[in-house]
Formats: structure tokens, C-alpha cells, sequence
């Protein structure tokens, strides 16, 4: 198949156009300094060919507190890439089937994070705007089916992780940032500070067996949207003790901040959908995906530790 992906030099984007060409796909691979798509035109270019799918990975957010000092840049530029894209899909690309990524934060935290409240409730406010970002993305997909008849599927990732994640200078999500902090500690003896009370839970999935999901249901699902996740999540203290017994840093040595800001206090999706279209699959251990981490830190550790 003839497919297009943006947002393919990220963390996401690499290993999934690695996939997609392993699998003998052709992959035009875009980044921002390729076609910036905030750009009305930065499509034409690829307008006369013609594909069989359309991956947009892209979105222009950050781990940490970023959406709490950017939301109305968040609003504006996403808004400005998913709308440019869909249009573009609408007008050259009809044939074509759009996969888009989704977002866990777009549920309301009192909800049950299943795909029928996806557009129920307020998402959390600190999140409030990306979340909504990603809600119009999926409403623009469902009215193209609704009145062309376009084919989409939209896929709700938990956390990744694994190795081959990009810093490139920004915040690092949260299982990256611990595994920094720790392993400085260790090796720097710098004071290792986490925060919030450690207290807040998290859901984890490795970033292959995202990718091997996720073209799973791309090439066999169409017109729906599906949580990927573990089903399954952990404290922040449980994840640093995992780190520490690795890394042979003393977990009583870390300090919590409970100033800080730590988003939602759980976050953990619900899977039966994803357990009903695809019974038969199999992710990887939480320990083993962590010490494939852990291994790949310590050969980059002196790029990702500085």
C-alpha cells in the first residue's frame, strides 16, 4: 500500500513507518521541517498521487506542564494541522482511509475511559484544550463518513514507552523523566525530586506492541475508535521502585514535591473493545519493556543525561 504518515520523525512516527516498511508498504514520511501543516497549501505537493492510507501522528503538544502555559498555541496550531489535513483528505485524497491518533486525556476523569465517553464530560481542565483539540479531530473524521462516506479509524494510545525516545529539548513524559532523574542520581548524586505525592497512577504500553496493534486494526477495522492500553496501571512511587531496583539507586533517598503539578490522579483506559477485535494478543511485560528502556538510557546516556 501507498501511505502517507506525519509526524514520522517522533517517537511514534519512527517506529511506526519502520513497521509499515518492514511490512513492504511505501511511505512517504513527513516531519515539520518537511511539510509544515500548519501551512494551508504545505499538502499540494502530494495532492496528484494517490494513496491508499493516511496515518497523521502529528500534533504539536508536550509532556509535563506545557498545556498548563500553552492552550491557546495548542488550540490554534493543532486546530490549524487537523483541520488543513482533513480538508486536504476531503478534497484530494477521498479514497483514501485516515488513522489518526486520539488522546486519553479527551475523556472526563469521573468517566469510565471507554470509547462511548469519549465525547462525554470535561476532560481535566489543565488538559482541557489538546483534549478538545483531539475531540474535533474525531468529529471531523466521522462527519467526512457521515457524508462521503470516507473511511477512518481513529486509535486511543495509552503512554508509550520503550527506546528511541526523542528529547530533542523538550519535557519528557513521565516514565522517561523518571528514569533521567534516577539514573542522574545515581551517577551524579544530584537530589532526585518527583513530582506530586507519588501517589497518582499510570498505564503503560510498549511502544512496539502499540505499533503491532495498531496496524493490526489499520488494515482490518474501519469506523471506529479504539483504546490501546495494559488495562492495567501503577503508582508513580511503584514505577520509581522498579527503576531503583535497576538502576541500584535507594528509593528512600527520593523526594516528593507535592507542590507540583501532576495532571490527572488516575489514568488507565478501558480495553474490551480492543480485547473483542483482537483476543488473541500478547504485550509485553512491564518489567521486560522497562529494563529494554533502562539498557537503552545507558547507551545514550551521555545525550540524555546531560
Amino acid at each position: 500500500m501507498y501511505c502517507l504518515v506525519t509526524g514520522a520523525s517522533g517517537f511514534l512516527g519512527t517506529a511506526w513507518c519502520r513497521e509499515l516498511e518492514k511490512k513492504g508498504h511505501s511511505v512517504v514520511a513527513l516531519s515539520s521541517k518537511s511539510a509544515d501543516l500548519t501551512q494551508a497549501d504545505a499538502l499540494r505537493q502530494f495532492s496528484q498521487k494517490r494513496f491508499d492510507q493516511i496515518h497523521h501522528l502529528a500534533a504539536w503538544t508536550q509532556a509535563g506542564d506545557f498545556c498548563l502555559t500553552h492552550s491557546g498555541e495548542q488550540w490554534l496550531i493543532n486546530q490549524q494541522i487537523n483541520t488543513y489535513l482533513l480538508a486536504w483528505w476531503q478534497a484530494y485524497q477521498p479514497q483514501a482511509k485516515m488513522v489518526s491518533m486520539g488522546s486519553s486525556c479527551a475523556y472526563a476523569p469521573e468517566l469510565e475511559l471507554a470509547e462511548d465517553n469519549y465525547f462525554r464530560g470535561e476532560p481535566i481542565d489543565s488538559l482541557f484544550t489538546y483534549a478538545m483539540t483531539k475531540r474535533m479531530l474525531h468529529s471531523g473524521q466521522l462527519a467526512l463518513h457521515k457524508q462521503f462516506g470516507m473511511r477512518y479509524l481513529t486509535l486511543v494510545p495509552s503512554t508509550l514507552y520503550g527506546p528511541g525516545y526523542h528529547t530533542d529539548g523538550r519535557q519528557m513524559h513521565f516514565i522517561f523523566d523518571l528514569i533521567r532523574k534516577i539514573m542522574r542520581g545515581k551517577l551524579t548524586g544530584e537530589p532526585v525530586v518527583l513530582w506530586g505525592d507519588g501517589y497518582q497512577k499510570r498505564e503503560l504500553v510498549y511502544v512496539d506492541d502499540f505499533v503491532t496493534i495498531g496496524q493490526q486494526l489499520t488494515f482490518g477495522i474501519d469506523n471506529e475508535l479504539v483504546n490501546v492500553g495494559a488495562g492495567e496501571e501503577h503508582t508513580i512511587r511503584h514505577f520509581a521502585q522498579l527503576i531503583c531496583e535497576r538502576v541500584g539507586y535507594n528509593f528512600d533517598a527520593i523526594r516528593f514535591d507535592t507542590t507540583r503539578y501532576v495532571g490527572a490522579r488516575s489514568k488507565v483506559l478501558q480495553t474490551r473493545k480492543l480485547q473483542r477485535l483482537l483476543p488473541d494478543i500478547r504485550l509485553t511485560a512491564l518489567d521486560i519493556g522497562l529494563q529494554r528502556t533502562i539498557d537503552w538510557f545507558w547507551q545514550e546516556r551521555d545525550r540524555l543525561l546531560a
